[in-house]
């Protein structure tokens, strides 16, 4: 029976048309797609088409001035409304135009003859048509310019009348001022529709004619804006000069990363969001490796710590948080522990998997010295210190060798770095950290050490934060902390904390394993000019095209391409003279800011 089982006989009125075979009952039944996309209702009239709950109007331009500028039509293009735009494109024979073209400059010649003869005054108009002819015909004959017949239709939707009358109105508006004008397809709404359908099917049939030149201004190749209702300003729109405005906290992460190579503008760009960001109630905390950041945290007041071996700053890398309202101490006290597994890792150039265990068992016990155990009240604890940490470790069975391997970090030259208790407060709305006094070998270990200390004290206090994270391919080295950086990438939100990663070295940083999935945790990313070795993989990672691609590559500084979710644009980073004389990171303006600062000194002395 095909598809269908009858079952029992039915009753004579209660059975099936037996005239129907089995395989036309199934057709009969079978849902298409049409049938799924179709509205519920379809009601046309003279002047709209009613499709379910939305109505419908539909326009045709019918006249254009006698220039069209480059992005006439962008405008409407990112109109923040519902419509669809068709745009009809029938070539003609430039062989049958030309003949029509001879008739017509005959006809305005003889027109000026007429009155040259009859003694009137030159007409303006007529000169400026036989010259536009003449031109045109020109360009027809020597192929530089080819003729169309245009029909430009669109068809906006609204859910009410008053709002669809609202949208006409803007839309005339924004056309009329740049002298294009439409007409409503009045007693001809379903024609209109179907022209609009992607179906390429021109049934309303109202042409211009336009040349090449005009025609090519057209084209909807134009950037949508980025603007939202809050937010700070990125830049300007590179296309259309529109604002982008975005408020990072109002997408589905917080995270950013942005890619440049070097001297590009991609800490100044950073700089200028960070100083944007502060006067929305939000505190940023900088991880500087080249301290860039020391003047502008002068400037605004913020707190700058230098980091290095030889600096009274310390962070004690055994610290722990209070517990949370939702955070036993036992899972503070743990995930600490395996942060500290991965710091040793990172500190003593990998570990054996029985090292591993004998690390993790030392730290347990270190804590324990302490009374500090999975059901301790953690508020005013004691924390150890790396001192402590040897002392146990060299008193384990296999532990010798580990803690000779420490030794150069409790009683060494980099003892005064990490064998001491904390004594940083990041109290403020604006802190950095500066990394640049710190050896190239320490520089991840120090890297990993501030990260944690700043991810223990955001966990301590839910607030709004930004951490910025420059030249993020220090961490990107070891996998310990790379793994650690990702880590917070992922678990920021939670905790209402945007993560900003900057880097040059693109290649690295892709090239690692948690470089991507940094990527794809970042909401904004942004990529400013590249160089030509690493643009091929970006290409690849962002999926751009071989325009913007080029666009990267030629980029000036400060320009690129600003992504926010699935949109993109074009971008191009503006600071005003104020914010460039605190954000600025070129020598010779620093230098010249330097002497000025200096001169005013010796002035009030």
């Amino acid at each position: 029976m095909g598809l269908f089982d009858f079952g029992k006989k039915k009753k004579e009125s209660d059975a099936i048309d037996t005239s129907l075979l089995p395989g036309q009952i199934a057709a009969a039944n079978t849902l298409e797609l049409k049938d799924i996309i179709a509205p519920s209702a379809l009601k046309v009239t003279p002047k709209e088409i009613y499709l379910g709950d939305k109505i419908m109007r539909s326009f045709f331009v019918i006249s254009y001035p006698r220039f069209l500028g480059e992005s006439w039509f962008a405008p409407i293009i990112n109109l923040d409304k519902v419509f669809d735009v068709s745009i009809m494109i029938h070539p003609v024979e430039t062989a049958k135009v030309l003949k029509q073209f001879q008739k017509k400059v005959a006809e305005v010649q003889s027109q000026i003859s007429a009155r040259e003869e009859k003694g009137l005054v030159r007409d303006p108009m007529l000169d400026t048509a036989y010259q536009d002819l003449e031109q045109l015909r020109d360009n027809l004959q020597q192929a530089q310019e080819k003729l169309f017949d245009v029909g430009l239709y669109i068809s906006i939707y609204a859910d009410t009348g008053e709002e669809l009358d609202k949208t006409e109105s803007e839309i005339k508006s924004i056309l009329e001022s740049q002298l294009v004008y439409v007409k409503p397809a009045l007693f001809q709404q379903e024609q209109a529709y179907r022209t609009i359908m992607p179906t390429g099917t021109d049934i309303l049939e109202v042409h211009s004619k336009l040349n090449s030149s005009p025609l090519s201004s057209i084209f909807p190749f134009v950037s949508f804006d980025l603007t939202s209702e809050q937010g700070i300003l990125y830049g300007i729109n590179r296309h259309n000069s529109s604002l982008i405005l975005f408020d990072r906290f109002s997408m589905e992460n917080y995270n950013s990363v942005t890619l440049a190579k070097s001297g590009a503008g991609k800490s100044y760009a950073t700089k200028l969001e960070i100083l944007r960001t502060l006067m929305f109630d939000t505190e940023v905390i900088v991880l500087d490796p080249e301290k860039e950041y020391e003047y502008m945290a002068e400037a605004i007041g913020g707190r700058y710590f230098n980091i290095s071996l030889t600096s009274e700053h310390h962070i004690n890398p055994f610290d722990l948080p209070p517990a949370g309202e939702d955070e036993s101490t036992s899972a503070i006290l743990r995930s600490n522990i395996i942060q500290l597994v991965g710091l040793f890792r990172v500190m003593l150039g990998g570990l054996t998997a029985e090292e591993d265990a004998i690390i993790d068992r030392a730290i347990t016990e270190t804590y324990a010295l302490k009374d500090i155990t999975p059901d301790a009240d953690l508020t005013n604890v004691e924390p150890p210190l790396m001192s402590d940490f040897e002392l146990v470790l060299s008193g384990m069975e296999g532990g010798e060798s580990l803690a000779q391997r420490l030794s150069k970090y409790t009683r060494g030259t980099w003892a005064g770095f990490i064998n001491k208790p904390s004594n940083v407060d990041i109290n403020k709305k604006f802190v950095v950290f500066s990394l640049r006094d710190m050896e190239d070998e320490l520089k991840p270990v120090a890297m990993y050490i501030v990260t944690h200390y700043i991810w223990n004290a955001v966990r301590k206090q839910k607030k709004k934060r930004l951490l910025v994270i420059d030249e993020a391919w220090w961490m990107m080295k070891s996998e310990d902390t790379a793994s650690f950086l990702l880590g917070l990438a992922k678990r920021g939100r939670k905790y209402y904390l945007g993560m900003a990663t900057i880097t040059q070295d693109v290649d690295d940083f892709l090239k690692s394993p948690y470089g991507l999935p940094i990527i794809t945790n970042s909401s904004i990313q942004i990529l400013l000019k590249q160089s030509p070795s690493s643009i091929d993989q970006l290409q690849q990672t962002f999926h751009l095209t071989d325009e913007e691609k080029y666009l990267l590559i030629e980029s000036s500084v400060g320009e690129g391409i600003f992504f926010a979710g699935l949109k993109h644009a074009a971008i191009k980073i503006i600071a005003s003279y104020t914010e460039d004389q605190i954000i600025t990171s070129d020598p010779s303006q620093l230098l010249a800011i330097e002497r000025a600062r200096e001169e005013l000194e010796n002035s009030v002395q």
